[in-house]
């Protein structure tokens, strides 16, 4: 490989070295494009709201992946902070779906739609 003077050498980490970028890119792929078909083919409130939390934790393993392999802490502290976001929505998102189940007794998205006004 050839030196290049405007970049500074990435010292990447012994682990990450056994696997290569790409697999990090295939597998949060096919984990964002399961959220994807999940969300778009599933009618429960909560399938619906794991496919999405699928497809965030995809996103943030592209983020470590690239933050490992750049040696860059920065992107690591990000997902830290979309984790703790993450759990907010979480605890606020499952307190809904929980009141819509006591006062309808179904999370079928089709259901409610009815309840619009």
């Amino acid at each position: 490989m050839i030196p290049n003077p405007t970049m500074p050498e990435v010292n990447i980490p012994a682990v990450i070295q056994h696997i290569p970028l790409q697999s990090y890119l295939i597998l949060a792929t096919l984990l964002f494009v399961i959220g994807i078909i999940g969300v778009l083919t599933r009618r429960n409130a909560i399938i619906i709201f794991m496919s999405i939390e699928l497809m965030l934790n995809a996103a943030n393993l592209l983020l470590i992946a690239f933050s490992s392999y750049r040696s860059d802490p920065s992107a690591q502290v990000f997902v830290f902070f979309i984790m703790a976001v993450a759990a907010a929505e979480v605890a606020v998102g499952l307190a809904i779906i929980v009141m819509i189940y006591r006062n309808t007794r179904n999370t079928d998205i089709g259901f409610l739609n009815k309840l619009k006004w």
